[in-house]
């Protein structure tokens, strides 16, 4: 049985296939288009997954959409007649494009197919689970448990802004659900609004920043007392009801009304590229606090509700890696699983798996010897030695062509420890928003100026983000205070204690830059300043060419470990093909490029005439 999931019209449009319950192919539609978040339906991954699986349209037992939108449109409406008069504009504004596009969504759906490939209308079966199940499904399916507990939080889909779930062999069942407008999602998108991030993409920047506020400040609790009593209630199931007195989100064209929110909090909504001030930072860790403690009460709800000893997480918020080392660390439950696709583009899986498992009631078998069903996350396209050739052709490029890959990694390794920036580009993407070693730059995480050198030079984007270490899932209890694994990128544990380099005197009152320069311990690059990293272990069943390159760093240096980072620059998408990598590698200060076996030496390459106009094809994000 072969399923096809879509999710499309917000943001991160993507397409995964099923075969029969296995994950065969899954793809953001962004990585094809080169438009971040791309929303567009997406015909190019869905046709990467049909071309993966060797099917055509007809020979599909069921397209599915990640949720309904009906539904959906029903809560707009009750919305804007809860609110009214107030969002009369926003109702003009966005009423129009709901009834055009997506009230016959079932239409479009059938017309945009036919742009992949001709098939029969009349065969086509249509199934639209709702948007949560989706989520919880995308979490528990692929997991290796046959009983969990099941968070998803996000923004919000139909009318559930957070749910709680319990799987149970072949079955989910809907325990509980929090509702529009309430919404953790929200409460922190409206945050990274105030804070002059772009929504829906610069949530994971908020996160960054918070640990260079002072926690322990006066000014600290004092935001946190004020989102406390001012701008949530938040209850020990660790629902919450927002005042919305403080938020336009519902009927408004922004999150939030500025004046009011710079009443509260003493200083106006910082405005794009402005410079980042401690009253910034102070925000940004209350926020974060605030959410850590809510996250855990839904958890500690999850728990009591299933009594499983298990949970499964998905939903944009699952993708808030701090908040999850906090759950881990509480004792909440012994196992986790949370998948690395967890925001929208996890739907299309999500759906897919609903389908066939609730809708087609099909058995469900775990292999408890695997980590988990997402085969490492790699799911996407692979670039084959033809497609490799031809952009070297096409930019007349230097090379240098390896018959054995273990003679590859002994140089690739040696690069690393000399201090080079290298472009990795192996084997099938990556689904989901991180990189995990098939398009990734990385470097030694040991270079105390690697991650200045990434961010200005590589990146092009703000100094204090933080980037994330790869490490031989056997050495990782070597370097950090995590006792398990981390395939994913979405755990943050702090470092070894005696890895660390103690503050100096008067530290908690230096500059936001000051305190990025510091050197916090022996693997500097990937320390934040808090002495905590976002781990990746690296495991040779699921990745052997990146297993193989962390090994070979490890003979030369002693250290099992390296710099990660996505493939790309700020605001474009992650690289897909040897054409968009090596694009990457002219652009940028990076020192290699490696595709497959062959490697391109910067310094070899012929003069790149493209100029610094390129940058304006991405929307800073």
């Amino acid at each position: 049985m072969k399923i096809l999931g879509i999710s499309a019209f917000y943001h991160d449009s993507a397409a995964a296939i099923i075969g029969n319950g296995e994950v065969i192919a899954a793809a953001q539609e962004e990585r094809f288009t080169r438009k971040k978040h791309d929303p567009g339906f997406p015909a190019n991954a869905i046709k990467y997954c049909l071309e993966e699986a060797g099917v055509t349209i007809d020979e599909l037992d069921a397209v599915v959409f990640y949720d309904k939108p009906l539904l959906k449109f029903e809560r707009l409406l009750e919305t804007y007649y809860g609110f009214a008069p107030v969002g009369v504009s926003s109702f003009v504004t966005s009423i129009p494009t709901w009834i055009k596009e997506k009230m016959f969504l079932k239409k479009l759906i059938k017309d945009e197919l036919k742009g992949v490939g001709e098939y029969d209308v009349k065969k086509l079966k249509l199934i639209f689970p709702e948007h949560h199940l989706s989520h919880a499904a995308s979490a528990y399916y692929p997991s290796s448990f046959d009983d969990a507990a099941i968070l998803t939080i996000d923004g919000v889909g139909e009318w559930a802004t957070a749910s709680i779930c319990h799987g149970k062999g072949g079955k989910i069942s809907v325990l509980k659900e929090l509702q529009f407008p309430h919404s953790v999602g929200l409460l922190y998108s409206a945050f990274t609004y105030f804070l002059g991030f772009r929504v829906n993409s610069g949530e994971y920047k908020l996160m960054g920043l918070a640990p260079y506020g002072n926690a322990d400040s006066e000014a600290v609790k004092s935001y946190v007392k004020k989102i406390k009593d001012v701008l949530i209630d938040l209850k020990e199931d660790g629902s919450v009801w927002l005042n919305q007195k403080y938020f336009t989100y519902a009927t408004g064209l922004r999150m939030v009304p500025d004046q009011r929110w710079e009443k509260l909090f003493g200083f106006p909504r910082r405005q794009g590229e402005a410079a980042l001030e401690q009253h910034h930072c102070d925000l940004g860790v209350a926020i974060q606090i605030v959410t850590e403690e809510i996250v855990i009460k839904m958890a500690q709800e999850a728990k009591r509700l299933t009594g499983s000893e298990n949970l499964c997480m998905a939903g944009g918020v699952a993708l808030n890696c701090v908040a999850n080392g906090k759950i881990q660390n509480e004792n909440i439950f012994k196992n986790y699983f949370i998948q690395p696709a967890a925001g929208d583009a996890g739907g299309a899986l999500g759906c897919a798996l609903a389908a066939y498992y609730i809708y087609f009631g099909e058995e469900r078998k775990v292999d408890k010897n695997l980590l988990d069903s997402m085969k490492g996350s790699y799911l996407g396209p692979e670039s084959s030695e033809r497609e490799i050739e031809l952009a070297i052709k096409k930019h007349k490029a230097s090379y240098k062509k390896y018959d054995s890959f273990d003679e590859l990694t002994e140089d690739v390794a040696g690069y690393l420890a000399e201090g080079n920036v290298i472009g990795w580009h192996q084997g099938r993407m990556e689904f989901g928003p991180r990189a995990l070693g098939n398009r990734s730059i990385i470097g030694d995480a040991r270079n105390s100026e690697m991650q200045k050198k990434l961010n200005l030079k590589i990146k092009y984007r703000e100094s204090f983000r933080p980037f994330a270490p790869s490490v031989l899932a056997s050495d990782c209890e070597e370097y950090f205070e995590h006792k398990g694994n981390s395939p994913y990128m979405l755990l943050v544990h702090p470092v070894k204690e005696s890895r660390r380099i103690p503050y100096p005197a008067g530290y908690e009152k230096f500059g936001l830059k000051e305190k990025l320069y510091h050197n916090r311990s022996d693997i500097p690059s990937i320390t934040h300043i808090d002495y905590s990293a976002r781990i990746q272990t690296v495991h040779k069943e699921t990745n052997e060419r990146y297993w193989k390159l962390i090994q070979a760093f490890k003979e030369k240096t002693g250290y099992g470990l390296i710099v990660n980072t996505s493939f790309n620059v700020r605001g474009e998408p992650i690289v897909c093909t040897p054409e968009d990598s090596y694009k990457c590698l002219m652009r940028t200060e990076m020192d290699f490029l490696v595709v497959g076996n062959y490697v391109f030496n910067k310094k070899d390459q012929p003069a790149w005439k493209e100029g610094a106009e390129w940058k304006l094809e991405y929307v800073l994000d």
